[in-house]
């Protein structure tokens, strides 16, 4: 096996340090919203309406451009789709930490997520397609460690400057800590972007879009870097074709090399997307494509809608606690008296974010360890069947959970564990994917997973933004039955892990 002949050293360790803080990058950028909420409530004169459009913007962004992203992977190539995506949201993230209204803010952050989507769906298959079949899971699954620390980083950065008395105003600009917040979490993508020009190209990838002899100088690569030795030195001179017994493949994987060669033909990427799409929907893949889009569904629409909203409530429960000291009360019911008791538009802005806020979504990062470290510890022991069906139910019982609870003592207990759980299940999702699917549908298929993700993500938002003051045990029954359902899907899952570029 070729992949094994390069054996595992420095080039996989700095493979993963890379594809990790892309990971990493788009937890900060997904939930960096749940901060923006409280402290720009004031200066874009926000609704909790406004605030579920604001929400489901980038998610909207998500569910536009994770097929996009997906079939040009697939079709283009891994890494420079994946540049791309990350200056788009760069570049769109630094636009957006400067607007001054609403409705140019929500449509940057639309962009981000068009571009968010891109690195997230990518990074997986790019990462996985580098390691032999004994050290890919695994190496798969420390992904998680990277999200849990991005979403450590996030709330210290929120607390480290959002709370400056950094605010320039004049009639015509206004640039707050907020803007500040903002603009500091864009730039890493464009770090990120300028150091993935120095990786090379999946080789999987150039193996199976009909070029050999880039894929063996890429192996020859990757073999010195982790040796020591000379590329000359790498045991395989040639890499012989698998055969293939879907014809449908080598027309796309032909496709593909002429599209390597000239990105100008739109029509042909148009029919390219076609074809990538009805292999995905006919066999022997649409069951597990069905299977992945639900499971997808299900735990994305629950994770992002309530974990960009957490922030959210803990600020209203701080609020709540402030005004009747001693008292308990339900989420629901702290969301109603909260409105009930603002006498005025300068008595709501007067208030800033408590610090208790950030430390309790802290403290939700923080809980998401011991999970990161048990998943690559013991997948091959248990299995990702375990992992999903475990952490979507479990997950599911504890969204049920938040109806029931009294005080933000017990809203942080019960957000700590759904974080762990959900986070883990969405890290185990993408391990699954870059097994099931075969290396020229392997994106595409993420992608349309990750559309039917995003899609419930916005509904999610919208539905959360306009009922929280409303009707919110509508929203939580919602989540709760999505995960358990997601949950029972896994065990039709089949068993990965099993293929390797011969």
């Amino acid at each position: 096996m070729a992949l094994s002949q390069t054996g595992f050293g420095k080039f996989h360790y700095m493979l993963l340090a890379l594809c990790g803080m892309i990971y990493m990058d788009t937890a900060i950028g997904i939930t960096l919203l749940s901060f923006v909420l409280p402290a720009a409530q004031c200066d874009f004169d926000m609704t909790s309406e406004d605030k579920g459009w604001l929400t489901a913007a980038p998610m909207l962004g998500m569910v536009v451009g994770s097929y996009f992203w997906g079939c040009l992977a697939d079709t283009q190539g891994r890494k420079y789709v994946l540049v791309a995506a990350l200056v788009l949201d760069a570049v769109c993230g630094i636009a957006s930490s400067i607007s001054q209204y609403f409705g140019l803010f929500m449509f940057f952050r639309f962009f981000n997520g068009f571009g968010l989507t891109g690195a997230m769906g990518i990074c997986y298959p790019y990462l996985g397609e580098f390691q032999a079949t004994k050290y890919r899971e695994k190496i798969l699954c420390w992904m998680e460690m990277f999200w849990t620390i991005g979403v450590i980083i996030l709330p210290g950065l929120a607390w480290l400057l959002i709370p400056l008395q950094v605010r320039f105003e004049s009639e015509e600009f206004i640039f707050d800590s907020w803007n500040l917040f903002v603009l500091i979490c864009s730039l890493p993508s464009l770090l990120l972007a300028l150091w993935l020009l120095f990786f090379p190209e999946s080789p999987k990838f150039l193996f199976e879009n009909g070029c050999p002899e880039e894929a063996i100088k890429i192996l020859q690569h990757i073999y010195a870097v982790n040796t020591g030795d000379a590329p000359a030195g790498f045991p395989i001179e040639t890499l012989k074709e698998k055969s293939r017994h879907n014809s449908s493949w080598s027309v796309n994987s032909q496709k593909s090399l002429r599209s390597i060669r000239s990105f100008g033909d739109l029509q042909n990427l148009l029919r390219e997307i076609w074809e990538q799409t009805k292999s995905l929907c006919s066999a022997p893949h649409l069951r597990n494509t069905l299977l992945t889009c639900f499971i997808q569904f299900g735990l994305t629409s629950s994770y992002y809608t309530l974990m960009v909203w957490f922030p959210e409530l803990f600020t209203r429960f701080e609020e709540f606690e402030v005004l009747y000291p001693g008292q308990t009360a339900s989420v629901c019911e702290v969301s109603s008296v909260k409105f009930a008791n603002i006498t005025s538009e300068e008595e709501l802005c007067s208030a800033s974010i408590e610090e208790t806020v950030y430390l309790n979504t802290l403290i939700i990062g923080l809980a998401c360890i011991p999970t990161s470290i048990w998943l690559p510890l013991c997948v091959h022991r248990l299995g990702t069947k375990f992992f999903l069906v475990f952490s979507l139910v479990v997950a599911g019982g504890v969204t049920l959970g938040f109806y029931f609870v009294q005080n933000a003592t017990e809203n942080l207990i019960l957000s700590c564990i759904f974080e762990a759980l959900t986070s883990l299940g969405i890290s185990t999702v993408y391990c699954v994917i870059v097994d099931l699917f075969p290396t020229n549908l392997r994106v595409t298929a993420a992608a349309l997973s990750l559309t039917f993700g995003r899609g419930g993500a916005l509904l999610g938002n919208l539905v959360f933004g306009f009922l929280i003051d409303l009707n919110c045990i509508v929203p939580v029954i919602l989540f709760a039955a999505l995960l358990i359902a997601s949950g029972i899907a896994c065990f039709f899952l089949p068993s990965t892990g099993k293929t390797e570029l011969d």
